[in-house]
Order: structure tokens, then sequence, then C-alpha cells
């Protein structure tokens, strides 16, 4: 499903001197249809009140699936894919530790 010319060291290579990589978020993980990232719950990534800060949740799910969409597509030098619209409901507070995501694209 996935363009085979991309492996781990290029995509976290796009995350360089990019919100993704400010806040710390590495791809740890791609296979054939699916892609997994982690991000650190740090001072990075908290809130002013220590715990994992909401936006920086859709920040990695929105990095997970743009990316994965630039993996779908047939030229990536020529298409470019980008999300349209994000929703997050977010269930408990976190303070330290790593964000693990897991993401598949529909077909």
């Amino acid at each position: 499903m996935f363009n085979k010319n991309f492996d781990l060291e290029s995509l976290n290579a796009f995350g360089k001197n990019t919100l993704p990589g400010h806040i710390g978020i590495e791809f740890t993980e791609l296979g054939n249809d699916f892609l997994i990232a982690r991000m650190p719950v740090d001072s990075r990534t908290h809130q002013p009140f220590g715990i994992l800060h909401g936006g920086a949740s859709v920040v990695l799910a929105e990095t997970l699936g743009s990316v994965a969409s630039m993996l779908c597509l047939e030229n990536p030098e020529k298409q470019k894919a980008v999300g349209l619209e994000i929703n997050a409901n977010h269930l408990r507070g976190v303070k330290s530790g790593w964000v693990m995501a897991k993401l598949r694209p529909f077909t």
C-alpha cells in the first residue's frame, strides 16, 4: 500500500526543523499498511499544568495522518497530501513517558 521509496530514516528527516521535530515526534515502525510513531511527554509537550497538552496529541495524530497520506501517493515529488480536518477527545492526563500512535489508512 505504501510507497516503498521511504524508510524510517527518511520519514524522521521530514520532521527536522518543523513542529514534529521540535516536540520530539519519532517514527518507530513502518509496515506495508501501518505507521507507528511516539512522542515524549515532557516540557516540550506539557501544558502549563504539567500534563500532556491536548494540542500536542493532535499534532501527533495530524503528523501520522499526513505522512501516511503522502506514503500512499504515486509521485510524492509532484503530489502533496495534508490533513483537512481533525477532532480529538482527551481521556485522561499524562505527566511523563511516551505517547504511542499507530495508524492504518482506510482503503
